[in-house]
């Protein structure tokens, strides 16, 4: 399903657009019924007012962004650390089934990091499938073996396993978990009036003078709709300590 929200680039151009016709409008009103110059400190005290509601809301939005943009980092931290941990683990299970584990380790890890660098839909539909499937082949490498030696032992290599696991959904789930559409309606429906209001207590009809707050307010919406996609963005997160984990295990295979 197509999501303009996806594209950075496109909520930049929508939005200067939308907001440079608004102050246009602005204008246009103001040539048909201007308002009075003993309204005018009235006037000038409702649009410092939604002015003000306009970047708190967005200074709001922003933040939003900026915690999860930091929670999806955390999370590639924690899988890093759960498949570490569970590859040094793998020497608690019989060699055979250690040496499976670590391959399939070895699989998930290099996974995990082509899906943090995918940006095609697509190819990630086929990387979830496949996560899946590696996912369920590492929990039964695990647990039978464990089956017939129970031990607290070889449960700690269950437990590591489970941390494995869950750290992929957790990731899952912070990437999903994006800005409300309806704070992204209510900042486009407060800009549009701002530039509306801009426009009409302009007193000469100037093109750059509906050009500043427009272009102010796109690349603030175009800021925060980058940080807040995962995969189109350009500011995105980078698998760097998966990468690292991959490095070192690499360096320790003889």
């Amino acid at each position: 399903m197509f999501n303009p929200l996806d594209y950075p680039v496109l909520v930049l151009l929508a939005s200067l657009v939308i907001l440079s016709v608004a102050g246009w409008i602005g204008g246009s009103l103001r040539e048909k019924k201007p308002h009075l110059e003993s309204d005018r400190e009235e006037f000038m005290f409702v649009l410092g007012g939604t002015l003000t509601l306009l970047g708190l809301i967005i200074g709001f939005t922003f933040s939003m962004a900026v915690s999860r943009y930091d929670q999806r980092k955390n999370y590639e931290e924690e899988e890093a650390n759960a498949i570490g941990t569970e590859y040094v683990r793998a020497d608690l299970l019989p060699a055979a089934d250690a040496a499976k584990v670590r391959s399939l380790l070895r699989s998930y890890l290099a996974l995990r990091i082509r899906t943090y660098r995918s940006r095609r839909y697509r190819e990630l539909r086929a990387m979830e499938a496949e996560t899946a499937q590696l996912q369920s082949q590492m929990w039964s490498a695990v647990t039978l073996p464990v089956k017939t030696q129970q031990n607290a032992v070889t449960a700690l290599a269950v437990e590591g396993m489970n941390d494995v696991l869950n750290t992929q959904g957790y990731t899952q789930a912070a990437w999903w978990n994006r800005i409300p559409a309806a704070a992204w309606a209510l900042m486009l429906i407060i800009s549009v009036f701002c530039n509306v209001l801009i426009g009409y207590s302009a007193r000469h009809k100037r093109v750059m003078l509906y050009l500043i707050l427009p272009i102010a307010l796109s690349v603030s919406l175009f800021l925060i709709a980058d940080i807040d996609s995962p995969r189109s963005g350009v500011i995105r997160v980078h698998p760097q300590n998966l990468e690292s984990l991959a490095q070192s295990l690499d360096a320790q295979t003889p």
